[in-house]
């Protein structure tokens, strides 16, 4: 049997006062939503390129989503192994 979806992502990027790049990184996969958090900030020496800043804050979040999405995919087992030997007959000869 096969088995086909379809996830949404959205990222936001915007730059607060202090100059730091933030991403908001939101996945919907029509039953629940996770949201990643990154940010960048450019060194004071450093040139500041705004391109770098997007790269850099927009990977952190991702990361940060990939996370939670494997902590999810973690639990999620857990529960079934949980469901499954609550109902599994015990192995062996029946006495």
């Amino acid at each position: 049997m096969s088995h086909t979806a379809e996830w949404k992502v959205r990222l936001h990027l915007f730059e607060d006062d202090d100059g730091t790049t933030k991403a908001h990184l939101v996945l919907d996969t029509g039953t629940t939503a996770l949201t990643g958090h990154g940010t960048a900030h450019c060194h004071p020496a450093d040139t500041n390129v705004p391109e770098i800043g997007d790269e850099l804050a927009a990977g952190r979040a991702m990361h940060d989503l990939a996370h939670q999405l494997l902590n999810a995919a973690e639990g999620d087992i857990q529960g079934v192994d949980a469901r499954q030997s609550s109902t599994r007959q015990p192995a062996g000869w029946l006495t």
